[in-house]
């Protein structure tokens, strides 16, 4: 079976804007026919990330406090002073998180937990326009 693509827009809020994805990669992997196989997902830019987590409030705030402790956005960076956006924690938090993920499919259903999402969050230190792209390949 060929692969099924599907490519789609979010604007998020600056710093940790985010959204569950989960139904809309729900509805690409039943819209695929793949009954078994992978779908890829990837969020386009380096300020971004694509992660799982459970999608309610403490556990979100929970990852935000941990990434302002691992990369605080009033550190001083290199690439802020390169190119003085002050951006810097962005790429880093994004480069921790990373951008895409990819999950088994497994008799045409994404195989999560109970409690876990798929979640795009903007890394970014303005509201932005994010794009997010799927694939699932299978059978």
């Amino acid at each position: 079976m060929s692969p099924s693509t599907h490519r789609w827009s979010l604007r998020l809020a600056a710093e940790f804007g985010h959204a569950d994805i989960t139904p809309e990669l729900e509805k690409i992997v039943a819209h695929s026919g793949v009954r078994s196989g992978v779908l890829t997902v990837q969020m386009l830019g380096s300020t971004g990330a694509i992660t799982t987590i459970e999608y309610e409030s403490g556990a979100l705030s929970d990852l935000r406090r941990a990434l302002e402790t691992l990369a605080p956005v009033d550190e001083e960076y290199a690439h802020n002073a390169r190119w003085g956006d002050g951006n810097g924690f962005s790429h880093v938090r994004s480069a921790l998180l990373k951008t895409s993920l990819s999950l088994p499919v497994v008799d045409g259903e994404l195989m999560l937990g109970t409690w876990q999402q798929v979640v795009a969050i903007n890394l970014d230190n303005r509201t932005r326009e994010r794009e997010v792209v799927a694939v699932v390949v299978g059978s």
